[in-house]
């Protein structure tokens, strides 16, 4: 049998249960004795059991009204937890937020976001996924991911996309080559096709525009050798073995001391760098929070 009482009704019971008088209970509710008289005999109609005796002298519990009291302070305590645990997540006290981002995203902006967030709210967990635009997409769908900060614009109908910036794509050479000289001075993409390069594979976004840039130029690319990752390319453009056309922040990962730039140009491809979302389901104050930091970061990039 369901009954239907309030949390009120119950903190009457417990406070009469505690002290056992109309009186005193009646005096910590700041109610008055009948009124708490009032709602034991509605939870005692409603249960179709007597929870006291009551006496002339004395007010006793009986032995539904102890089975009754241990668990309704069981269920007292529960509603305060759930009450104290949505109010840590309103005010940022705990949490969890997932990020899914590009490799060039997660080894440059998102470090310096999640430090930022943590010393401001050290109880909310942050969990990154470093991932291609691609599989993000599915982490975001999947709810495995409260957001993804990628290069490309989803073509799911279930997605929200939120632009954040582009960064240009950059050519990395040895220190020592002849190219690196003239570090600020553009090149054309067609003035270093002839060169042995360095690129991700497909459908890398990093291929991609590679691919997109030469073809304008009527040159079908055809890299020396296929990488997956930032830090082999720039181990190998640092043993001379190639040049690697990346995106900005991408170089800024794989560029080390022995690994020169030059932007690229003729044409020149900017690569969008967006915010991904799921469509009509808002995002956590916490995940909002991260978001404001993040699109910091990613403005003193780029």
């Amino acid at each position: 049998m369901l009954i239907n009482c309030s949390l009120r009704e119950l903190d009457v019971f417990l406070t009469l249960a505690d002290t056992l008088n109309y009186r005193r209970a009646a005096e910590r509710l700041h109610l008055s004795q009948p009124a708490v008289s009032g709602v034991i005999t509605r939870l005692e109609q409603s249960l179709g059991a007597a929870l006291f005796e009551r006496s002339t002298r004395a007010v006793r519990l009986t032995a539904a009204g102890q089975v009754f009291q241990q668990r309704v302070a069981l269920l007292r305590q529960q509603a305060d937890s759930a009450v104290q645990a949505v109010r840590d997540i309103s005010e940022l006290r705990a949490g969890r937020v997932r990020v899914a981002a590009l490799p060039s995203l997660a080894a440059t902006a998102v470090p310096t976001a999640f430090a930022r967030f943590a010393a401001l709210h050290p109880g909310v967990r942050l969990e990154m996924l470093d991932s291609l635009s691609g599989p993000a997409f599915d982490l975001v769908r999947a709810g495995q991911a409260d957001f993804a900060l990628t290069a490309a614009n989803p073509a799911y109908a279930d997605l929200e996309y939120q632009p954040l910036g582009e960064d240009r794509f950059v050519l990395l050479l040895p220190a020592g080559h002849a190219l690196a000289a003239g570090k600020t001075r553009p090149m054309r993409w067609a003035d270093c096709a002839a060169l042995p390069h360095i690129s991700m594979p497909h459908p890398t976004s990093v291929r991609q525009y590679a691919d997109a840039a030469f073809l304008r130029n009527g040159i079908g690319f055809a890299p020396q050798y296929e990488v997956e990752h930032l830090a082999t390319i720039n181990a190998m453009v640092a043993a001379g073995l190639g040049v690697a056309a990346l995106p900005e922040l991408a170089a800024l990962v794989a560029r080390g001391p022995k690994v020169s730039s030059r932007p690229l140009s003729d044409p020149v491809m900017p690569r969008p760098l967006g915010l991904v979302t799921p469509r009509g389901r808002p995002l956590s104050l916490a995940a909002e929070a991260l978001v404001a930091l993040l699109r910091e970061e990613v403005a003193t990039l780029i």
